[in-house]
């Protein structure tokens, strides 16, 4: 009898044309932010504030001290990772030349490497998401080679992150390729970070996004509040690449919070709100705190999704500067301002943000929405031609939201949809795909505008 019910109901469904909807969460998530070790992170950390200083001009020759000796270091744990995964890891520095004179703080020539290592996807190699930190340190001048420069919490605390989240991650398999990589020369003017980016636009790299985590182990700020379970997100409101035609579209048809940085950063907030407890991520409209910047700029200069993760509250007398004790107050980056169990939080915030869109299909191509002076509202968009795509969901919210709020699913095969009773005035929309096991891409809002 039961397996009679279970047939007619199973004929029922597939006459009725229902479909499975996918899982809303992903198991094998909570494996990851389990297996992210503070201890480990610990280890690094110290690690690479025991180099001295990791200033770009610092010694290149020594074992123990200066960048050289860091990048190789961090070269050989990427190594060490590889070997416990059967080789999954390629890795290779990635070198340019900084002239003397190009800049304000370029005092000579110098070789700017940064050191990569990308675990290849099984179904899309040459499509990418990366997570980065930055190997370089500073004291109060950002040209001094020689004084102590420890950079525990900028940025061995991001560049400690990145080393972590590869070796939770090459556990698994992913479709799309996941890129770990230390960027140099932040300090001097973001120079290491602007060639990878030349690279990726020179040869046509197909890049999700860029996940930047700088300081991400201090929780006292120096506004004297401690504060171990908020982190921020940065993110720009729209490329600075989109043309004239396309900025004269979103004046008429909206889209001012909706570029494709900031899609990434509501996709890392989701995914704290999903499996996180205690944990918050404070999405900030900016590039990055005022008249400052980061390593995801260059990415964003060059049209590329990137996000700036970080600590919520900053403490400026560990930052960039030399060490010592003034009017009673200690200065210096040094490893006492890191909490490490923070660190491992925000690490696992990335690893569980690079696993979702690494398993996800590809994000909906030419997304296109219509509806003007209608009583509903249509999206269309191009198939995602994907084997494990279940479907895609179509998401709104008020054009005052700072997050999508409300979503509908609907099954593969569908590319139109009609969201009766919903005046397209009054929200804004976009389109994800969803594979079978529950894990989305990014939102893609609409493009172009659909006419009836």
């Amino acid at each position: 009898m039961k397996e009679f019910l279970l047939l007619s109901l199973l004929f029922l469904t597939a006459s009725a044309g229902w479909t499975q909807v996918p899982p809303a969460i992903e198991p094998r998530m909570y494996d990851l932010i389990e297996s992210v070790s503070s201890a480990r992170l610990e280890a690094d950390i110290r690690h690479l504030a025991g180099f001295g200083t990791r200033n770009t001009f610092s010694d290149t020759t020594s074992s123990e001290r200066g960048i050289g000796a860091a990048r190789r270091w961090i070269a050989s744990e990427f190594q060490a990772i590889s070997n416990e995964c059967d080789g999954c890891l390629e890795i290779f520095y990635q070198r340019s030349m900084v002239e003397e004179g190009s800049s304000s703080r370029a005092i000579r020539d110098v070789w700017v490497v940064n050191v990569l290592a990308i675990q290849r996807g099984s179904r899309y190699p040459d499509r990418y998401v990366i997570m980065a930190g930055d190997i370089d340190s500073r004291n109060s001048s950002s040209t001094d080679a020689e004084k102590d420069a420890p950079g525990a919490n900028d940025n061995a605390s991001g560049m400690a992150g990145v080393l972590e989240a590869a070796r939770v991650l090459s556990a698994y398999e992913f479709p799309t390729s996941i890129i770990y990589v230390g960027l140099s020369s932040e300090e001097q003017g973001l120079w290491g970070g602007a060639h990878m980016a030349s690279v990726a636009v020179e040869e046509g790299w197909d890049i999700v996004g860029v996940l930047n985590n700088d300081m991400i182990g201090n929780i006292e700020g120096v506004d004297g509040v401690i504060e171990n379970n908020t982190f921020r997100v940065f993110s720009e409101p729209t490329p600075v690449t989109e043309t004239d035609r396309e900025r004269a579209r979103r004046r008429f048809e909206g889209g001012e919070v909706d570029g494709v940085s900031r899609q990434l950063a509501r996709y890392v907030a989701r995914m704290t709100d999903t499996y996180f407890t205690n944990l918050e991520a404070k999405m900030i409209y900016r590039l990055d705190r005022f008249g400052r910047g980061g390593h995801h700029r260059p990415f964003n200069d060059a049209g590329f999704p990137g996000i700036r993760i970080m600590e919520t509250h900053e403490n400026y007398t560990r930052q960039h500067q030399d060490i010592r004790v003034e009017d009673g107050i200690s200065y210096g980056d040094v490893i006492e301002g890191v909490n490490f169990d923070y660190a491992a939080r925000l690490t696992a915030v990335n690893a569980v943000a690079l696993a979702g869109l690494a398993w996800a299909p590809p994000e909906p191509d030419a997304v296109r929405i219509g509806g003007a002076v209608q009583p509903s509202t249509t999206l269309e968009w191009d198939a995602v031609d994907d084997p494990d795509l279940a479907g895609y969901t179509i998401w709104w919210r008020d054009t005052t939201a700072p997050q999508w709020t409300h979503s509908r699913f609907v099954p593969a095969g569908t590319t139109q949809f009609t969201l009766e009773g919903m005046v397209i005035d009054n929200f804004l929309f976009g389109v994800s795909s969803v594979g079978k096991d529950g894990n989305e891409s990014v939102v893609v809002f609409p493009s172009g505008r659909l006419r009836r």
